[in-house]
């Protein structure tokens, strides 16, 4: 059975890794819904941003982190593994394409299967080291602005798509960058898939299937935010902010791919309507998991809303594009955007932090 996993996991890196390929070659979006507004000017308070992520969007949540530190107050890693651990021996030595492919292979069988253990991949402390010399040469903010984060992670025991042992090297990983023990929360007793966890939402606790939301009677929105901003108030009975569908196109760089579709949402509650001064979550979506694939699913079960509204929380859901060349509709932590995809220049990084801005006007 575990042979007849890992083939099937084979095939699935293959194809993901096919469709980075064809994405390197040409960008094809959607373009923004006709009802589609600009992301709204609110006055945000943006250097106590945080930021969480399931499978490809945790990878994503942590890269974010590492780029814009000065930013990001804590990081929820949910089915991810450490920053940088699908770059490639052979990193700059080919053109963009050839390099994303070769970091796909070690992405799929090291960094979510974690079949490469004897060749030292996923070790936490040679990231933490890489880490370290981007931070160096500044391309990413310094690591004195990682180390006081509030980390958490999550790996159900029922997840065979980004296994357990991988998350932990995630919780290493941030050890040996100095974020204290007391600072790391990592989660690994509930019976959960490959999936966000809810209390009353989604499909049963261990399945592995879209919309990947399972509930596993486990508040996980309001146990990683209260763990990253400590106490927080009671979240409402229901969500009674506004959801706005807003046009990503202004935060895309121009002439460079980024994979990025054409729309994005917005959760903004009525206290951050009427007064500056909220914080921001940014949320990613996994692979298969953004609008065009799944509709507001991740956006409406995840619970992140109700802790919203009581808690002057603006919750950003930026998405990644399902296109024929894309079909996953995964955020780039292996390069198919380019080599630089682990900087703070990377287009998706890049164009978060611009939607930041904005809430922050």
């Amino acid at each position: 059975m575990r042979t007849q996993q890992r083939g099937q996991y084979r095939r699935h890196g293959f194809l993901i890794g096919l469709a980075a390929t064809l994405l390197t070659l040409t960008a094809c979006e959607r373009a923004p819904d006709q009802q589609t507004k600009a992301l709204p000017a609110l006055g945000a308070v943006i250097d106590q941003t945080s930021v969480s992520g399931i499978s490809s969007g945790a990878y994503m949540a942590g890269q974010f982190e590492m780029a814009h530190a000065k930013l990001v107050v804590g990081a929820a890693i949910i089915a991810g593994g450490p920053y940088g651990c699908s770059e490639s021996v052979f990193a700059g030595a080919f053109s963009a394409p050839g390099t994303a492919w070769l970091n796909l292979g070690k992405a799929v069988n090291g960094c979510m299967l974690d079949l490469l253990g004897i060749w030292g991949v996923a070790n936490p402390d040679d990231l933490a080291r890489k880490a370290e010399k981007r931070a160096e040469r500044g391309v990413i903010d310094p690591i004195a602005d990682v180390i006081n984060d509030r980390v958490y992670l999550f790996s159900g025991t029922a997840d065979r798509t980004v296994v357990p042992s991988i998350v932990k090297a995630a919780a290493e990983f941030y050890v040996k960058l100095g974020v204290p023990p007391a600072n790391i929360k990592l989660v690994t007793d509930i019976p959960a898939g490959h999936a966000f966890v809810t209390e009353n939402e989604g499909s049963a606790c261990e399945r592995s299937e879209k919309p990947y939301v399972v509930d596993c009677d486990y508040d996980q929105a309001g146990d990683l935010l209260k763990h990253i901003y400590g106490d927080l108030k009671p979240r409402a009975a229901s969500a009674t902010g506004e959801t706005i569908v807003f046009d990503q196109g202004p935060f895309k760089p121009r002439d460079v791919l980024d994979g990025l579709a054409g729309t994005g949402v917005v959760y903004v509650p009525r206290a951050c309507r009427e007064n500056a001064g909220c914080r921001i979550h940014v949320a990613f979506h996994g692979c298969a998991q953004n609008r065009e694939t799944v509709g507001d699913a991740f956006i409406a079960s995840t619970g992140y809303d109700r802790w919203a509204d009581t808690n002057k929380l603006i919750i950003l859901y930026p998405q990644v594009a399902t296109t024929p060349l894309n079909p996953q509709g995964c955020w780039d932590w292996w390069g198919y955007t380019g080599d630089g995809y682990l900087t703070r220049d990377a287009p998706q990084i890049a164009a978060v932090r611009g939607m930041l801005e904005a809430l922050s006007k």
